[in-house]
C-alpha cells in the first residue's frame, strides 16, 4: 500500500524559523520532519511513498535524490571523467521506493491528491497525510480499523490545541457527523491526518486547482456516510509555528521523542 504525503505548501506561519524551504524540510534533530514521518510508516513495513511536491520541490528532490551520498563515506576521483565511488551505506532505510511528484505551486491539497490518481495504480487502498506533523500512531492498528469498517475514508482524530477543526462525532464512537474546519472553540477531537483511503475516493476529487481536501470532500464524504475516524489519545504535534519547531526538536534532543517508535521495534 502506497503512503501519500503532502508536502507542497508554503508554510507561512514558519517563516521565521526557514524562509527557503518547504516546511516538510525543516529539521528535527537534523534530519527533515517529513524524514520522521515516514519512518514511522516504514517501521510498520510501509515504504513506498508519493510525495506531492509544490514550493521549493527542488529542496526535496536534493535531499532523496542525494540521499544514499550522504550517507555513506565517498571517493571522488577528478579528471576527464569524474567518478564517485560510494562505500556501503549507513542508513536503515534501505528499500524504501518514493515518488517525487510535482503538484504545481498553486495547487491545493485535495488537487494535489487528484494529481497522483496515476501513482496509486490498480491498488485498492493507499494511506494520506500531511507533511508537517509527527505522532505515535499506531499504524497497523489505523489500517486494521479502516478494513472492519467497510467505509470510503478513514481519519485519525486526535486531542489538539482549539485552533484547528473539531470533527462532530456519533455515539457509536467512529461515524463523523460533522467536519468543522476552524471552530471558535473546539474541545473534541480534530482532524490529525493519518488518513486510509479506498480508491474510490480519487473519483470525488475534480481537477480544480482551489480544490482543498478539508473542505468539499470531507463534506462530501459526512454526506455520504463514508467517513470515519480512527481516535487516537497519544501524542500528535504539528510543526506550524516556531514554537513548535523548538519543542519537537526540544523533545527529540532529549530522547523524549514519544513518535521515534522506529527505534523501539
Amino acid at each position: 500500500m502506497k503512503t501519500v504525503i503532502l508536502c507542497g505548501g508554503y508554510g507561512t506561519r514558519i517563516r521565521d524559523v526557514a524562509e527557503d524551504m518547504p516546511k516538510p524540510m525543516i529539521p528535527i534533530g537534523g534530519k527533515p520532519i517529513i524524514w520522521h514521518i515516514m519512518k514511522t510508516y516504514a517501521a510498520y513495513g510501509y515504504t513506498n511513498f508519493v510525495l506531492c511536491m509544490g514550493y521549493k520541490s527542488e529542496v526535496i528532490k536534493d535531499f532523496f535524490i542525494n540521499y544514499e551520498l550522504r550517507s555513506a563515506d565517498v571517493t571522488i576521483k577528478l579528471g576527464k571523467k569524474s567518478e564517485q565511488i560510494v562505500s556501503e551505506t549507513s542508513h536503515d532505510e534501505d528499500g524504501w521506493e518514493i515518488t517525487l511528484a510535482e503538484t504545481g505551486i498553486k495547487a491545493m491539497t485535495g488537487a494535489r491528491v487528484r494529481k497522483i490518481k496515476k501513482y496509486i495504480g490498480e491498488e485498492s487502498m493507499f494511506m494520506l497525510t500531511y507533511g508537517d506533523g509527527v505522532g505515535d500512531i499506531d499504524i497497523e492498528a489505523l489500517v486494521a480499523f479502516h478494513k472492519s469498517h467497510g467505509k470510503m475514508v478513514t481519519l485519525t482524530g486526535v486531542r489538539p490545541p482549539g485552533r484547528f477543526g473539531e470533527l462532530g462525532i456519533a455515539e457509536d464512537g467512529s461515524s463523523i457527523t460533522g467536519f468543522n474546519e476552524k471552530p471558535q472553540a473546539s474541545g473534541g477531537r480534530i482532524n490529525g491526518g493519518y488518513f486510509v483511503c479506498n480508491r474510490e475516493f480519487l473519483d470525488i476529487l475534480s481537477d480544480a486547482e482551489e480544490l482543498v481536501l478539508e473542505q468539499e470532500p470531507m463534506r462530501k464524504l459526512v454526506e455520504l456516510g463514508e467517513l470515519k475516524v480512527f481516535e487516537h489519545d497519544g501524542f500528535w504535534q504539528p510543526m506550524d509555528t516556531s514554537r513548535e519547531y523548538s519543542l519537537l526538536n526540544e523533545l527529540y534532543n532529549n530522547n523524549q521523542a514519544p513518535w521515534v517508535k522506529w527505534e523501539k521495534k
